[in-house]
């Protein structure tokens, strides 16, 4: 009985390592300005690899509603869009948008995708009543 506890466990941590290994890393970092300790920015970076294997690296400042993505070694700054749906960031030549883990980067003049991601669901362990 004791040796079937033991390897229920062990299967149980292994399960939940490999799963806790999948998820994207999410930073969220709170900078303060030395001029001005009463006013913080909240800012969550985020970095998401397509299936090509591009890296997309997005930093979101919430304070200021700007973003700053990089991608390919060129940095971008846009400013967030309340006119267009979810999260959306323009500039006069690029757009970015995360729609319900939809995340698209592209240059707007030539309507040419230079990233997109789509972010997998996160397996939530639900039991649904079986009647």
């Amino acid at each position: 009985m004791k040796k079937l506890f033991y390897i229920s466990t062990i299967i149980g941590l292994l399960a939940f390592m490999i799963t806790a290994c999948k998820h994207q890393a999410k930073e969220e970092v709170v900078l303060q300005n030395p001029a001005m300790h009463d006013n913080a920015d909240k800012i969550t970076k985020n970095i998401y690899t397509d299936e090509y294997g591009d890296r997309l690296e997005v930093t979101i400042n919430e304070t200021q509603n700007t973003i700053v993505v990089r991608l390919d070694g060129k940095s971008y700054e846009l400013k967030k869009s309340e006119e267009l749906p979810e999260y959306t960031a323009t500039d006069a030549d690029y757009q970015y948008s995360n729609i319900r883990g939809d995340i698209t980067f592209l240059k707007k003049d030539y309507n040419m995708v230079l990233f997109h991601h789509k972010e997998k669901p996160s397996s939530t362990n639900t039991k649904m009543a079986s009647y």
